[in-house]
């Protein structure tokens, strides 16, 4: 009986590791930052991204919700999605709403912000 239960409880294990989803794990600027006007922003994930299902809106809550204009990729490690405004961010409080989308295909979403002095 011990032979058939422990490899099970193996591969139980791994295939909990294999259902984890990508969580961010850091954002530049740091969440709820004061921050001069950023060149880009940068959010890390656990986990390596697919580029063509990953993205974000970099957004004005104090205007409406206008969205800023960005360009949205994948860095080279795969794990950095990085948005580069397209012109100088002015000052006020912006809020990121990104979506990522990983090898187990769920896609996951959330929110940070920051202000810009």
């Amino acid at each position: 009986m011990k032979r058939i239960l422990a490899p099970a409880f193996v591969l139980l294990a791994l295939a909990g590791t294999a259902q984890a989803h990508p969580k961010l794990v850091a954002a530049s600027p740091a969440a709820n930052a004061v921050v001069a006007t950023p060149q880009r922003i940068e959010l890390q994930f656990s986990e390596a991204l697919v580029a063509q299902f990953s993205g974000a809106d970099l957004v004005m809550p104090e205007h409406g919700g206008m969205k800023v204009p960005v360009t949205a990729s994948v860095a080279k490690d795969g794990r950095t999605l990085v948005l580069t405004p397209r012109a100088p961010l002015t000052a006020g409080r912006y809020s990121v709403a990104w979506h990522v989308v990983s090898a187990d295909t769920h896609r996951i979403a959330g929110t940070t912000a920051f202000t810009v002095k």
